[in-house]
């Protein structure tokens, strides 16, 4: 059994490299790694394929304890507590703040369907994803995947996602599958029915462990869920041997946290970063306010670029974050050719693990400004790109959904989810959209 991202032999390298993106020195631990026999290739799904002996486990903990005693980064750029972020933020905003039910369930439709047309191909990369399409005659894409036609060598060559295929090709879609993307935003729902807007990141941590189940939680959230359990209260769960602080895991957590801020990106990022204290720093934290702040302002915003502006309104200016997505708005803006604008992102940030914070950032605002709020012609677009189809599927349908209202949105799109989620978290399993976006909205009365 090879349980990923939480073996110490399979963090180091991931460790490494996180190390040599933030600006820390890590040669010294790279070369007693490499001499002893490790392996510095990060492994691509979170495991190695062979255990470590224990001579070398116990030196990736050894060398993960002196990766976390190298002098911190200097954040003076890369803010991520609530005091930093809000130094940068503007004194008011102009959007709208009374919202409607039908943009509301417009938001939890959209992030269902933009997650389901990236299931069947998380992992493949954007090669194989192409050729899947060109064999089963729909490239580009601009409908649900299917295994229908599809020629065996190509098929072998690019493995559906095991766990997904069974549930969200055209062929066998029956409602919403289980997914992470929507595990999230329902575990937010519920800690702000539980505490209100007052909840803390130690609230959060605890929802995990009382609602959360541990094989359902993967990188980052994974290595804080084995924090916690060993004791480690937040901030510290983000931060203990966990090389994945700056990936994408905090980003698809927050989207509720701006549905019921309307019109207020500042609101919906304080309480976002409290979500992802529990997990992220730098990079991992601002793809969440900035997922909270696409999520306040969709809703209530005319345009796409409204959106756009009130998200990059609350990152920190000089970071790498608000950079990476800046510099991919302005490529997908007025594109014709979308595989070109994706062949600049890869060129730009393809070295990057397909589950990093920043490439998958810069893949959603780039379809973002290319989609124009059209949800068919933004999610094609984004799940096409590849990396983290299914995440960024479900951020991108959320916003285009909330944009558009759910009455506007094409049936072909949200018909085959059934009005049904199913999840692992209990209490939830069945839940209809419409339950889902009445409750979100009695949450946003609340905080008017």
């Amino acid at each position: 059994m090879r349980i990923t991202w939480v073996q110490p032999e399979d963090l180091l390298p991931h460790e490494l490299a996180a190390g040599r993106d933030e600006g820390r020195d890590v040669t010294a631990l790279a070369q007693r790694w490499t001499a002893a026999g490790g392996d510095l290739a990060p492994p691509v799904s979170g495991a190695s394929p062979t255990p470590a002996t224990p001579r070398l486990r116990a030196l990736a903990v050894e060398l993960l304890d002196a990766a976390d005693a190298l002098p911190a980064v200097d954040t003076g750029d890369e803010p991520d507590d609530v005091a930093g972020l809000r130094a940068s933020w503007p004194a008011t905003w102009s959007l709208p703040t009374d919202v409607s039910y039908d943009r509301l369930h417009g938001g939890w439709l959209g992030r269902a369907a933009g997650c389901l047309l990236g299931k069947p191909v998380e992992k493949i990369p954007r090669l194989g994803i192409r050729e899947i399409l060109t064999a089963t005659g729909r490239w580009p894409l601009r409908d649900w995947f299917t295994a229908q036609g599809l020629p065996a060598e190509v098929a072998a060559r690019w493995p559906w996602n095991r766990r997904s295929a069974p549930t969200s090709l055209a062929e066998n879609i029956d409602g919403m599958p289980e997914d992470d993307d929507l595990n999230y935003p329902l575990l937010a729902l519920r800690v702000l029915e539980t505490h209100g807007r007052d909840f803390t990141s130690a609230d959060v941590a605890q929802a995990w462990l009382d609602w959360l189940p541990g094989g359902r939680v993967f990188t980052a959230e994974r290595v804080a869920y084995r924090n916690l359990l060993l004791g480690f209260a937040p901030p510290e769960s983000a931060r203990r041997h966990n090389p994945f602080r700056e990936w994408i895991g905090a980003q698809i957590r927050t989207d509720v946290y701006g549905w019921v801020n309307p019109g207020r990106p500042d609101l919906a990022a304080e309480l976002a970063v409290r979500d992802a204290a529990v997990s992220h720093v730098r990079g991992g934290v601002h793809g969440a306010i900035w997922a909270a702040a696409l999520a306040a302002a969709a809703p209530v915003a005319a345009d796409v670029d409204q959106v756009l502006d009130a998200a990059e309104a609350v990152l920190p200016p000089r970071s790498r974050f608000a950079a990476t997505v800046r510099e991919a708005r302005a490529l997908g803006a007025g594109a014709d050719d979308w595989e070109q604008v994706v062949d600049e992102l890869y060129a730009r940030h393809g070295h990057l693990h397909w589950v990093h914070v920043r490439n998958n950032a810069a893949l959603v605002a780039a379809a973002l400004a290319y989609g124009r709020g059209d949800l068919e012609r933004s999610i094609c677009a984004v799940v096409s790109g590849g990396w983290d189809t299914d995440s960024n599927g479900a951020t991108v349908g959320a916003v285009s959904g909330a944009l558009t209202g759910a009455a506007e949105l094409p049936a072909r799109w949200v018909a085959p989810l059934r009005n049904r989620l199913a999840s692992s978290i209990a209490g939830f399993d069945g839940i209809g959209f419409d339950e889902l976006a009445e409750r979100t909205r009695a949450l946003a009365g609340a905080g008017s």
